[in-house]
């Protein structure tokens, strides 16, 4: 059956359709949700226990929501860490409730860039959990059940572990380098924010690439005086590390007049 169409003859225009009650209109005063701006369209957000969420042209994981080379695993009822696509660069998890990280986590997973871990219940961490990973640079653990730092790799640009329960017998002096056996420092640190804790003392050696040094609010009495410069080298100069925060621990910096000679800036605290 073919519809004909005479030429120069106009095909019947249809009738609008009726809008029934209660559908396709609005309230006086509230106004009608509006498509958001740019291409694309908005990607659902994980639902915890829903299994894979997947758009199309996106790779898809349990559990997660994937974006190119970012995975979101946010308030998703975490216990662990779930299974990676294996060119994930950016992973944040925070809200969950992760209680330990293995050592096999991110195992194969070179190219991850940040981890972000915060707000969990995460209280042990397995050796090299994190040390292995070559072009790890930011790796944030705030509020968390830490009583320790984990070893760390020497790519490592930012540690923020606010907020735990890190004490001095989880603060080694090697905790700074790549591992007890390598005398080589984290050369590439630039902020480590420890705010919040229960040391009692300055972590030692700092890189002398660091920036910033956040320690306000844990129970520090006390310091050496080569913790930030070196005495016998009186012509040093750190000019990076213009960011020092002691504000919040009992040490009464004033006196250790010759601490700070080096640094660019007088750390925040009691003087």
């Amino acid at each position: 059956l073919c519809l004909q169409i005479e030429v120069g003859t106009l095909a019947p225009r249809p009738k609008e359709p009726q809008t029934l009650p209660g559908l396709g209109e609005t309230t006086a005063g509230t106004p009608k949700v509006q498509p958001p701006s740019g291409a694309g369209p908005v990607p659902p957000a994980p639902i915890p226990g829903q299994g894979v969420v997947s758009m199309p042209g996106l790779p898809s994981c349990q559990l997660c929501l994937c974006l190119g080379s970012s995975v979101y695993c946010d308030d998703a009822g975490l216990e662990q860490i779930p299974a990676l696509p294996p060119d994930t660069e950016y992973l944040y998890a925070r809200f969950n409730r992760i209680r330990a990280i293995r050592a096999g986590d991110f195992s194969g997973l070179e190219k991850l860039k940040r981890i972000d871990l915060s707000s969990n219940s995460i209280w042990r961490v397995e050796a090299d959990a994190f040390r292995l990973l070559p072009r790890l640079q930011e790796l944030l653990l705030p509020q968390n059940l830490l009583t320790a730092l984990p070893e760390l790799p020497r790519s490592l640009l930012r540690l923020d572990a606010r907020l735990n329960r890190i004490g001095s017998a989880g603060l080694r002096p090697e905790t700074l380098r790549v591992s007890a056996l390598s005398p080589q420092d984290l050369k590439q640190l630039q902020f480590l924010h420890l705010s919040d804790n229960q040391l009692d003392f300055i972590p030692v050696p700092l890189p002398e690439s660091l920036r910033s040094l956040h320690l306000q609010h844990n129970n520090i009495r006390t310091m050496h005086e080569d913790t930030f410069c070196d005495s016998q080298e009186q012509g040093q100069i750190r000019r990076a590390l213009e960011d020092i925060r002691l504000d919040g621990n009992p040490i009464n910096l004033s006196l250790f007049p010759n601490a700070f000679f080096c640094l660019p800036r007088l750390p925040t605290g009691r003087f």
